[in-house]
Order: structure tokens, then C-alpha cells, then sequence
């Protein structure tokens, strides 16, 4: 411990620490070329699951402090009999979720996988973000550096990558598979509106890097203005998260004179906001942060919300990975509650091919790892239309889902077809939910809700590659709140095996 002490280390943001990044991240290539190839290649993975986001917009999401373990899919990656998993976490994470995610694993002895899974808890519930936990606890650090081994045979994966982030590789002496927090602008929603330009890909109409009230009230009235018809109008937040950060502003009863900025600036304290709590005196300081975009609300009676994946690898190829339909709530219909996979067959080859004009942007940006495009599709006489209106450089709510698809099936999707097969070539779908939520689920623990699966079969059953699977466990108890997934050859078996699953809990919650 007191060689860490005395270790010297660049002071985070500077050029010293932006330049052994950049090394660190060069040697990633090498790893991608000896070591990912090889299913037997000894490796250390280092899951760093920290929402290193805005804290106040993320505090407004129920048990969000429990979004830590969406990436125990992830443990998964220990089928892999040579690998070694480094997991972290705020706080400590129960054995029993660890061992329903190990008990996933195809033909793996749990005990041989177990051996193979280091946890490191910060004890720390603290609402800031886990890597910044981490690099507070020297001490941590150091047993963090012990459970590597080689570096050389090391990566992080992040659900994001901030400045947080960037110091912890560091820190640790391995690379990150995943975007340079030095091209985060790139994902913004103003920086996603430019790109989308760039890209030659449609967009609302509306107005980017607003960086205060006043902004945003010219920006309305000039929507409304070119848009006479137009009821709504959506004001986002550059950093927003699964929708938070958005609102909603009607224009009912907008003067048809002059004036309309004026209006429009003594309305937005009225801002139907998404996230729950919000108040317009937190938006707007964050808005002064973060800056803003506004963006014509479309309005449509057939309108989806689909979502295109994409990965560059260390090589700087470029890959589909997979398409979603997802699924929306909240007051405005903006907040991210769950997904379908694939996408709708009407449309799924289209938003995949826009989102590839913006994702071969962003490759060519130098952008590493996972990120996603998402639409707001509107149906009409001559078919539909797609919009592009966000990109964000990060693992989301559509990748848990679809790893626990690809670690379970052993499958792989293909982009010729949107479509998914398992090894043994049966199509995939599935229906997927991080919001599972009743007050009745409350005071169910994570013992009682794998009771209760194993009472009534509900698991993937691996002979007939379908089932269900548990996810956000830790968050059952206190919010009665769990995430699902729900895999079948067929949406309608998927969505039948969701439903029984769904009722099956509120039987026994009652």
C-alpha cells in the first residue's frame, strides 16, 4: 500500500494524463489481434458499471443506484475458461444475484466460474458516481491492480467513459474499450444534431447549443414561427439520460403577433417535465452547465422509437450489432422503459442504414466500442419516416438485453436481415424492460424472487433457447422495481412468456 501512496500519477485533465491514455489506448490493438480471438487466451475484464453522468438529473430515476448491475451480463464473458472478471461496485452486490448470474452460464461449473469473479465494492452509497468512489480509495486501487495480473491482458468496460473514467485506466496502466471522453461532444444532443446534418440524415427541425433561458425561448418562437401548426415543441438537455433530462412545451395559446419570445420565456417555468421532481429552477441551471436543444415535437398516430447499435472495434472496423424498437413512458412519451428486438421488419433495414451515414462519422472521429443512433419514426400514405435524434456514445438500455441474447444463444445477428439465429440457427426475439415496477414488489428480496422463479420455471431453458431472465435484482426489495427479459422464437412467444412472467410475480406479491 504505501508504493501506491507514493506513486506518481498525472493530475486528471491534464496533457500528461491525455497522453498515457492515448498510449494505452493504442495498445488495445494488440490485445484485439492476440488475445480477443482466443477463447482460451488468459484475460482480465474490469467492469466498471459507474453512471458517470449528471447526478441530479440521474437522481430523479427510481433506484437508479441499482443501475450498477445492469452489467452483470456481463459475468457471462467468465464461460471463457481463462478469463478473469474484476467487477465493481458502490455497494456490495449479494451473492445470491451473483449467483443466479453465474447459474446462466451454459456447461461452466459454477464453482470453476466463481474462482474466476473478483468483486470489489466501494461500501459507499453515495450519490456520485462509482469511479469517482474508486479513485478516491487508494487502497482499493492497489487490490484492483493485484486482481489484474498482466496488463498487457487487461481492459476496461464502461457503461460510459467520462474524465472519471480516462483517470482510473491511468491509474490501473490498461486501456478502455470505448470512446475518449474527448470526443463525449460528439454524443450530446447538440453535437447529434450536427453530426446528423453532416450525415445527410433528417432531423426535427429545431436549434442547437442553447445555452440559457433566453436561448430557448428565441429558439421556440422561431420553431413556432416557421411552423404555425406546430403544438409542441421538446427541450432537451445535452446530457440527459433514458429521456430525464427532456420536457415538453405547449404552445396553446401563443400569440399570433409579436411578442412570441417574450411568451415563450414566461412559460418555460411550466415545462412538463419527464423526470419525476424536476422543477424548472434545477433544469435551468443545469442548462446553463450543459447546454440544450429544442426540437419540434412529431406528432403522428403510427409513431415508434426505434434504435440502431453499432461497434468500432480497436481495428477501426465497423459493425451493426442490432436493432430495437423501444418502448417509451413517462408524462411526454420521452423516458426509456424497455425494448424490442429486432425492430420492426416494416423498417429495420432503413433506420439501420441511416444510423451507418452517421456511425461511419463517428468512426472516422476515431469513436472505440459500443453506441447507438435513435429515431422517431412517423407512418404515412407514401410509408415511413425516419428522424434521427440522438446518439449516444455508450453502452444503453438495449445492451444488457442483447448481450445476455448473444452469451446465452451463443448466436449472432445478421445485417443482411436485421435478424438474430442462435448456434443452432433458430431466430431470436425478445422483449426487455428495466422498469418492471409495482409498490406490491416491495419487500420481495432477492432470495424470494429466485424462490419464486424456480417454483414456477421461470428461467432460459437452454435446450429450447427460450425463457426469461432477471436483471436489476438488487432494486426489487426497496422500489419494487426489477428489470426482465423474455427470449423466443416469435415476438408473440416472447411477449406470452413477459406476460405469464409478469403475472405470475403479481400473484405472488399479493
Amino acid at each position: 500500500m504505501e508504493a501506491t501512496a507514493q506513486q506518481v500519477v498525472p493530475p486528471p485533465g491534464s496533457a500528461e494524463e491525455a497522453a498515457d491514455f492515448a498510449r494505452l489506448q493504442a495498445s488495445l490493438e494488440q490485445q484485439f489481434q492476440a488475445v480477443f480471438p482466443d477463447p482460451l487466451a488468459p484475460r482480465c475484464v474490469v467492469i466498471v458499471p459507474s453512471l458517470s453522468l449528471d447526478q441530479e438529473v440521474l437522481a430523479k430515476i427510481s433506484g437508479v443506484h441499482h443501475y450498477e448491475e445492469r452489467m452483470l451480463c456481463m459475468l457471462l464473458l467468465l464461460r471463457l475458461p481463462r478469463t478473469r472478471v474484476v467487477y465493481l461496485s458502490s455497494k456490495p452486490i449479494p451473492e445470491s444475484i451473483i449467483d443466479y448470474c453465474l447459474h446462466l452460464l451454459p456447461g461452466v461449473p459454477p464453482q470453476h466460474s466463481r474462482e474466476r469473479l473478483i468483486m470489489l465494492s466501494c461500501h459507499d452509497a453515495a450519490a456520485e458516481p462509482l469511479t469517482a468512489k474508486v479513485l478516491a480509495r487508494p487502497r482499493l486501487i492497489e487490490r484492483l491492480r493485484l486482481a489484474i495480473g498482466d496488463p498487457s491482458r487487461a481492459h476496461l468496460a464502461c457503461f460510459n467513459v467520462s474524465a472519471l473514467e480516462r483517470s482510473l485506466a491511468v491509474r490501473l496502466g490498461i486501456p478502455i474499450y470505448g470512446c475518449d471522453p474527448a470526443l463525449l461532444p460528439l454524443g450530446s444532443k447538440s453535437g447529434g444534431r450536427r453530426l446528423f446534418r453532416d450525415a445527410g440524415v433528417a432531423i426535427p427541425d429545431g436549434a442547437e447549443d442553447l445555452d440559457d433561458a433566453r436561448q430557448v425561448a428565441e429558439a421556440l418562437a422561431a420553431l413556432k414561427a416557421r411552423h404555425p401548426e406546430l403544438r409542441r415543441a421538446v427541450v432537451k438537455l445535452n446530457e440527459g439520460f433514458s429521456g430525464e433530462g427532456n420536457s415538453l412545451f405547449s404552445f396553446e395559446g401563443a400569440p399570433e403577433g409579436g411578442g412570441l419570445a417574450a411568451w415563450a420565456r414566461e412559460r418555460l417555468p411550466g415545462l412538463q417535465f419527464e423526470a419525476q421532481d424536476m422543477t424548472w429552477e434545477v433544469f435551468e441551471e443545469k442548462l446553463g452547465e450543459m447546454g440544450g436543444v429544442v426540437e419540434a415535437f412529431l406528432e403522428g398516430r403510427d409513431k415508434r422509437s426505434p434504435s440502431a447499435q453499432f461497434r468500432v472495434d480497436p481495428l477501426g472496423d465497423l459493425e451493426t450489432i442490432s436493432t430495437h424498437d423501444q418502448v417509451l413512458g413517462g408524462a411526454g412519451g420521452q423516458v426509456f422503459l424497455g425494448c424490442r428486438f429486432p425492430a420492426d421488419p416494416d423498417y429495420r433495414l432503413e433506420i439501420q442504414a441511416e444510423g451507418l451515414k452517421a456511425a461511419r462519422i463517428l468512426r472516422d472521429q476515431g469513436v472505440l466500442g459500443r453506441f447507438g443512433v435513435d429515431f422517431i419514426s412517423l407512418r404515412g400514405a407514401d410509408g415511413w419516416r425516419h428522424y434521427a435524434i440522438e446518439v449516444n456514445l455508450r453502452k444503453g438500455g438495449t445492451t444488457h438485453p442483447f448481450l445476455m441474447l448473444q452469451y446465452l444463444t451463443d448466436g449472432g445477428y445478421d445485417p443482411e436481415t436485421g435478424l438474430f439465429q442462435s448456434h443452432t440457427g433458430r431466430p431470436c426475439y425478445y422483449i426487455a424492460s428495466d422498469n418492471l415496477e409495482s409498490t406490491r414488489y416491495r419487500g420481495l428480496s432477492p432470495d424470494d424472487l429466485i424462490d419464486i422463479a424456480a417454483c414456477h420455471g421461470l428461467h432460459f431453458h437452454s435446450a429450447a433457447q427460450e425463457g426469461v431472465v432477471f436483471h436489476l435484482i438488487g432494486a426489487l426489495s426497496e422500489f419494487g422495481k426489477l428489470g426482465l427479459v423474455s427470449v423466443a422464437g416469435s415476438y408473440e412467444r416472447a411477449q406470452m412468456l413477459y406476460d405469464d412472467t409478469v403475472a405470475v410475480l403479481d400473484r405472488e406479491a399479493d
